[in-house]
């Protein structure tokens, strides 16, 4: 009779007990390494025969330097040029916000391997960047050996690996899973989609997760235009996708193609709605994200129409309202940069809040939340220039509690805490 580790060598996806797996594979693994092939007993045939490919392509299991083969400029590029960049707000609401509640991080990689965005738990990703697991470095297996992402893309399908199952020993504290996503008109490789993390993630929860989130995003790429960006076009600019400058704005303004439109105040609600919900959503839907209160739906289906000539009829469809056209804000920049761990960077780039004078509930519910993790993070910055730096915002300069955080990170002879004084003080007088 098979071994649970045994019978889990006819599948793509491990069956045994991690912990199992961890002692026998681990073991199986130490003597193949050194060339004792037959004691890769109770490995899965999957895994086995990745092991050999990661052998001829010459891969050290010792000593893991994943190349690093995208500059930022090349980054940035690629991410532009990538056909998943239109589904990534569709992956961060299904997967990513989940994933980051778990602990756990989410990489998105071109059919190359090169990863191009990692994103979720911060403190996860500050110890998987200490095996080269960040944007734009290459974890095909031919570069680093078995693992999900690198293996799902070289078997074009979906791969789950846990712990001593990758190739290379200092990968091995990990354990993931990973999707391959294909373009849904002619069945191409597209990219991958992996969650990496703790043991916890090789499970079929995850990978039901993963499927169902890939399934989501083939689904959303079937409705959009079969052209592709050109590699070198950033948002707003020819053959880039379009950006929504939503910050710090009672209007917003639309870049396209190198030319900017400025929309009006309920134009550019209803496109920052659209955007952050790729799927579409239905008049009826909108009708109660834009108001508190009942709205006709036919009020909210004429402004649409409106703003569907603005557009162009080919970049706004119904049943349900949905953008065909990839779009990217301002708003996203900020987030990816408190994601990176960039404080500094994300108050570079915050303009102030969205859309201040919006009355909209989940335009307000946008505007708290980004608020609200930027202050979170000056808070917590052990920098005192970050906190400094908030204080000055839109946002800090009207928070006492801000304000006094900056005041206890000076030092006594800092003459930038007349400034903060002062401003104190007037908060004290108007509000008491």
């Amino acid at each position: 009779m098979a071994t649970p580790a045994e019978a889990a060598t006819t599948d793509q996806t491990p069956t045994a007990d991690p912990r199992l797996v961890a002692r026998v594979v681990g073991k199986a693994h130490e003597l193949f390494v050194n060339g004792i092939g037959a004691g890769a007993g109770g490995v899965r045939a999957v895994v086995l025969d990745s092991w050999q490919r990661s052998t001829h392509h010459g891969v050290d299991p010792t000593h893991t330097e994943p190349p690093h083969d995208l500059s930022d400029a090349g980054l940035q590029a690629a991410r532009a040029a990538s056909p998943l960049a239109p589904v990534m707000p569709l992956i961060r609401d299904l997967l990513t916000h989940a994933a980051t509640d778990s602990g756990h991080v989410v990489a998105v990689g071109d059919a190359a391997g090169h990863l191009l965005w990692v994103e979720g738990s911060h403190q996860l990703r500050s110890r998987v960047e200490a095996m080269g697991f960040t944007e734009g470095a290459l974890w095909s297996e031919s570069a680093v050996g078995t693992n999900a992402p690198g293996t799902a893309l070289a078997l074009n399908s979906p791969m789950q690996i846990v712990g001593p199952e990758h190739f290379v020993a200092a990968v091995q504290q990990w354990s993931c899973t990973a999707v391959p996503v294909h373009d849904p008109r002619d069945g191409s490789l597209l990219g991958v989609l992996d969650v990496t993390g703790d043991e916890s993630v090789a499970s079929t929860q995850t990978l039901a997760l993963v499927r169902a989130t890939v399934a989501a995003a083939e689904a959303t790429l079937r409705s959009l235009p079969t052209s592709t960006p050109a590699a070198t076009a950033g948002p707003g600019q020819p053959g880039g996708p379009w950006l929504l400058e939503v910050l710090g704005r009672d209007t917003g303004e639309l870049v396209r193609n190198g030319h900017r439109l400025k929309l009006s105040p309920r134009h550019t609600e209803l496109m920052l709605l659209l955007v952050r919900h790729p799927a579409g959503l239905t008049a009826e839907r909108l009708a109660l994200l834009l108001h508190e209160h009942d709205v006709p739906s036919v009020t909210i289906r004429a402004e649409l129409a409106r703003l569907r000539r603005i557009l162009g009829s080919d970049a706004l469809v119904s049943r349900p309202y949905r953008l065909t056209t990839a779009v990217v804000t301002d708003v996203d920049d900020v987030a990816r940069a408190l994601e990176d761990g960039s404080l500094r960077a994300a108050l570079h780039r915050y303009r102030g809040p969205i859309l201040p004078n919006s009355e909209s509930p989940a335009v307000a519910e946008l505007r708290l939340d980004l608020g609200t993790r930027l202050r979170r993070a000056a808070l917590r910055s052990r920098d005192p220039e970050d906190l400094l730096a908030f204080a000055a915002s839109t946002d800090g300069r009207d928070d006492p509690s801000v304000l006094r955080a900056a005041l206890d990170r000076l030092p006594g002879s800092s003459p930038r805490r007349f400034a903060i004084e002062a401003r104190l003080a007037v908060l004290d007088r108007l509000y008491g």
